[in-house]
Formats: C-alpha cells, sequence, structure tokens
C-alpha cells in the first residue's frame, strides 16, 4: 500500500452520503481535497453541504477547496479543474461520485430526467476524466474512481429502470475503456459498488425510515474506496468491485460495524445477485 499523505482528491458529489465519507476518510489519509458539487448553502430536502463537509475535513487536518459546480458542463468542470491545480499544484486521485436517480419505467421516465441522469451520471464521469487527464499524467499515483456497478445483459437487471441503468453502466463501460486506454501512463481506472443497500439521501427517498434497517452507513465504501486508491495503480486498475470484495481481500471480515441497526440483516443492493 502507498502513502496518499499530501495527494491532491478531487470528489464530486461530496456534500453528503458516500461523497462526504470517502472524503473525511481521505482527511484521515491526509489528503488534500477538492469537495466538488452543487450544495453549498442548505438544501430544502438534503442533509448535508460542502462547506459542513469541509469544517469536518479540516478537523481532521485536511486541506481543502470548495467548488460549487454542475458536472454536466464543460466549462464549469475545465474551471473546477483549474481551480483544483491552481490551490494544490496538481490532481492525483479523481472520485466519480456525483449522480442522478430515476428508478421509473419506460412510461414514467420523461426525457428530462433521462437527460439528467446521462448527463450527470456517464457524460460527467467522461468529462471529468478529460478534464483531470493532464494533470493525473504527471502523478506518481494517479487514480480514477467512479461510483458505478459491475455490469451485466441479464435483462433482468435492466427491466423496469432501463435508462437509470443504462447510465450507471455507461459509467462502468468508461472504467474498463479507459483503464486499458491509459494504462501505460500510469493512471488506474476502476468502479466501485456496494453489496448491499447504503444509508444515504436517495435510499431515504426510496425506502424511508424502514431502511435503516436494511443498510449499511456510506462508512464502507469510503473504506473499500481508500483501499483502492492506496494501491499503486499498476496493481489495481480495470476492474468494476463490490466494497466488501475489495476489503475482504485486504482482509477485513467484521462487517458489523458497518450496520446502521446493530444485529440487522442488509438488504443486497440493486445490481447484486446473492
Amino acid at each position: 500500500m502507498a502513502s496518499l499523505a499530501n495527494k491532491t482528491a478531487l470528489i464530486t458529489g461530496a456534500s453528503r452520503g458516500i461523497g462526504k465519507a470517502i472524503a473525511l476518510t481521505l482527511a484521515d489519509a491526509g489528503c488534500n481535497l477538492v469537495l466538488a458539487g452543487k450544495t453549498v448553502e442548505p438544501h430544502p430536502r438534503l442533509a448535508g453541504t460542502l462547506l459542513e463537509t469541509e469544517q469536518e475535513a479540516q478537523a481532521k487536518g485536511a486541506k481543502t477547496l470548495v467548488h460549487q459546480v454542475d458536472v454536466r458542463f464543460e466549462d464549469e468542470v475545465e474551471l473546477m479543474v483549474k481551480e483544483a491545480v491552481r490551490a494544490f499544484g496538481g490532481i492525483d486521485l479523481l472520485i466519480n461520485n456525483a449522480g442522478a436517480i430515476s428508478l421509473t419505467d419506460l412510461a414514467s421516465t420523461s426525457m428530462k430526467k433521462f437527460d439528467l441522469m446521462f448527463g450527470v451520471n456517464v457524460r460527467a464521469t467522461y468529462l471529468c476524466a478529460k478534464a483531470c487527464l493532464p494533470h493525473l499524467e504527471k502523478s506518481d499515483h494517479a487514480h480514477i474512481l467512479s461510483m458505478s456497478p459491475p455490469p451485466s445483459l441479464k435483462p433482468s437487471w435492466l427491466s423496469g429502470h432501463v435508462a437509470y441503468t443504462m447510465s450507471k453502466y455507461g459509467m462502468s463501460m468508461v472504467t474498463l475503456g479507459l483503464s486499458d486506454e491509459l494504462k501505460d501512463r500510469g493512471i488506474a481506472v476502476n468502479s466501485l459498488w456496494p453489496r448491499t443497500v447504503i444509508w444515504t439521501a436517495a435510499v431515504n427517498m426510496l425506502l424511508g425510515e424502514d431502511g435503516k434497517a436494511q443498510s449499511r452507513t456510506p462508512e464502507i465504501m469510503a473504506d473499500a474506496a481508500r483501499a483502492i486508491l492506496e494501491t499503486p495503480p499498476a496493481d489495481f486498475t480495470g476492474r468494476c468491485v463490490l466494497d466488501e470484495e475489495i476489503l475482504t481481500e485486504r482482509g477485513v471480515t467484521d462487517f458489523d460495524k458497518y450496520l446502521l441497526v446493530p444485529g440487522a440483516e442488509p438488504m443486497l443492493d440493486l445490481y447484486v445477485e446473492d
């Protein structure tokens, strides 16, 4: 494992949930943090802001930069990267965590929602990688990590939410393609997905308070992300892995500490077969 001390990590969707948990874990690892997202001021329906994440990261000793951005737009992403490099001198780690979700069928999915999911999930993953590429190429420990699942062609994994699944699989296709394209440049490209439901704002909207007993905390994804990002790029690239899988590879055996409700049995996440 390599030290992440003084490496610069750019994290999209860092206001809450998995993005925030990854940011705080990387703060513990000694990273400089570029905290990117849309929510700077309190949101009327969603808890968490970039400034709150920043305060908690700074309390851990991290140097931070908050940048409000809509990752669908090229000019905003390019400005974000420019400001990150100005603040910290480069970018070593790109974490594509920002996401849009609508688990709706064909009849219920508006094209506006379709475009939103493809813009935030697929386009932004590709765009952020493209914008960061010149700086990742200069790093001696370059990683791109996207929150997307192992792809499968089983129709049952798409039925009922084709648009969302295509957008998440699109992120995984970016991972697989860029991992081969960029391997000779020393840049690792991987995807990470939870084996079980993670308690986030999206899960709260989908399952309500009852979902807590079926969920793990975002910290399991953060620990798995850190395990990947600490690995030398040449040793770990082109993989779409589950959080539990990578942590097991690293010797973790106790997953009860990640339960939101002690003693509960977490539910398998979407796109995961037992």
